[in-house]
């Protein structure tokens, strides 16, 4: 299996190929840049490291290698500027995003090609690839708490003197400040997590911000989360290239479980060969259940400007009306059957 990581001469783009790298599942890992010497350095590094890792091959190359590759993973994004609000950066973001998304298809993607989005905002984003870059939407997979889970483990682990490994709790819904912890089927190995000696509402809260946070305090400490988005990134890919079938909290294109249609976020999703095999949904308490609908609510106005501004964008440029929102989320791809390959 061939992994193409468009931002892969940035922090998280090599992290995420040194993981690849540590896994030894996939065979091949492109990494594409708009830095190509950055992009051409992490390779040759990662070369110098091959004998003592696996034997995965790593390169660099152009746009052109998406049109052989199994996983296209994009990862590029922009930071915020000083002074900039939230709603400009995600506009920032967005251009880049469909930019390359237009550099992807111009390229040439394989039917049976996996799109992993890790670039933020990576739900709305997620939900821009669906509609518009022709593949199947279960096979269109984005980050979402992935990584906000991973980290939750270890900060509940850490609290309550237990392996991460141990500890199985999910966050749902957005990738952002409306992230859902779901306490009423969290557990350690299996055992509720409400009757672990020790446990107490005040420490899951503690934990829950303290993951919340992370993000911004690992940027103040070193600059940007590198390591863990990069392992976070492996495990939704080797899931993908096994077809392990293991339930992750990834984002997908909803079709009305928790009461969410039209938007992308991350619910329990089982990944495997074809990408989203199955959405899951837990029987949840009235508190998470609403949650989870909140993010949908917030993403859905995200969507709703970002969609109007692209429209007013196309109408300047072909002079013609832009479409409502209404016509916008009535483009959405049909479930169709599970895609295999």
């Amino acid at each position: 299996m061939k992994v193409s990581i468009i931002g892969g001469g940035g922090l998280v783009g090599s992290s995420a190929a040194y993981a690849l790298q540590c896994g030894g599942v996939v065979s091949h890992v492109c990494l594409i840049d708009a830095n190509a010497d950055a992009a051409k350095g992490h390779a040759v590094e990662l070369l110098n490291a091959s004998c003592l890792t696996s034997d995965v091959r790593v390169s660099a190359g152009s746009m052109e290698e998406v049109a052989n590759s199994n996983v296209i993973v994009i990862t590029a994004g922009l930071r915020r500027k000083p002074d900039e609000s939230r709603l400009d950066l995600i506009n920032r973001n967005v251009d880049l995003f469909l930019s390359l998304l237009d550099q992807v298809k111009s390229a040439g993607v394989k039917d049976n090609a996996y799109l992993l989005v890790v670039s933020n905002p990576v739900d709305v984003l997620t939900y821009l690839a669906v509609q518009r870059s022709g593949l199947p939407w279960q096979r269109v997979l984005g980050l979402g708490t992935q990584l906000d889970t991973a980290r939750f483990r270890g900060y509940l682990g850490k609290a309550l003197g237990v392996p991460a490994s141990q500890v199985n709790a999910m966050l749902l819904g957005e990738h952002g400040d409306s992230m859902v912890p779901i306490w009423s089927s969290a557990t350690i190995n299996g055992l509720p997590l409400e009757q672990w000696p020790g446990f107490t509402p005040a420490i899951g809260q503690q934990a829950f911000e303290e993951t919340k946070t992370a993000g911004a305090t690992i940027i103040k400490l070193k600059g940007g989360s590198s390591m863990a988005v990069g392992h976070s990134i492996r495990e939704v890919v080797e899931t993908l290239a096994r077809d392990s079938r293991r339930v992750l909290p990834v984002s997908t294109l909803q079709h009305g479980l928790y009461g969410v249609r039209d938007v992308c976020l991350s619910v329990p999703t089982v990944v495997g060969c074809g990408g989203c095999r199955q959405q899951l949904e837990l029987p949840l308490t009235p508190k998470e259940q609403l949650g989870i609908q909140r993010s949908a609510q917030v993403l859905r106005e995200i969507i709703d400007q970002v969609e109007a501004r692209i429209g007013k964008s196309k109408a300047s440029h072909h002079g013609v009306s832009a479409p409502t929102g209404n016509a916008v989320r009535q483009r959405v791809i049909p479930r169709s059957a599970w895609q295999r390959g």
